[in-house]
């Protein structure tokens, strides 16, 4: 929304540089405020996926929310399933490799729980935005090209859309979501935000 980007300044409970790079390229105004530790949280037992990331996003914007007495505050928490199961991020090179042969030659999601938290009015919209993908039925010899790279590290499912493989497709769905923030959602939450 024009207006918000203009008058406005979100902000951002994460320190993921990804996000901060995506909101300052679509000419958003931003603070980086990281939330606490102890607003992380972990995969709770029959939780879904997209319950998990919403209620982590809320979680991330209330702790930074609470430290502030105006401002529209933004959360937002992203994961990589495949068949129902979070990959989560690699824990190193090996795990990242193990990730990617589970994905090699399958579709796979990526799911981000997105909340804006108003200030003084303690609003909240909280959005789960998914987005499919398709990783090649590449050979050994390029994943482990890849993972050379080091790239794969602090990513979900191992992989980062945005360093230009041209083995990973998004077949529906929003592409800077798949980077951490779905930019289309969020410029529709904020417009909901400023009118409710």
């Amino acid at each position: 929304m024009a207006n918000f980007k203009q008058n406005n300044t979100l902000i951002l409970a994460s320190s993921s540089p990804r996000r901060q790079a995506l909101l300052l390229e679509a000419h958003y105004s931003v603070i980086v405020q990281e939330p606490s530790d102890s607003a992380e949280d972990q995969h709770q037992s029959g939780e879904s996926a997209a319950d998990f990331v919403q209620r982590q996003a809320i979680q991330k914007a209330k702790d930074v929310a609470l430290q502030h007495s105006s401002g529209v505050i933004l959360g937002c928490d992203t994961v990589a399933c495949f068949q129902d199961t979070i990959l989560g991020k690699p824990n190193d090179r090996g795990h990242a490799q193990q990730i990617l042969e589970t994905l090699r030659g399958h579709q796979h999601t990526v799911l981000s729980g997105v909340c804006l938290w108003h200030r003084p009015s303690n609003r909240t919209i909280v959005r789960c935005i998914e987005t499919t993908l398709f990783l090649d039925n590449v050979s050994d010899d390029t994943l482990q090209q890849y993972l050379n790279t080091d790239k794969w590290q602090g990513k979900a499912g191992a992989f980062g859309y945005q360093d230009g493989w041209d083995w990973l497709h998004i077949v529906h769905g929003s592409s800077s979501n798949v980077v951490g923030l779905p930019l289309e959602a969020l410029a529709e939450m904020l417009a909901d935000i400023e009118t409710t």
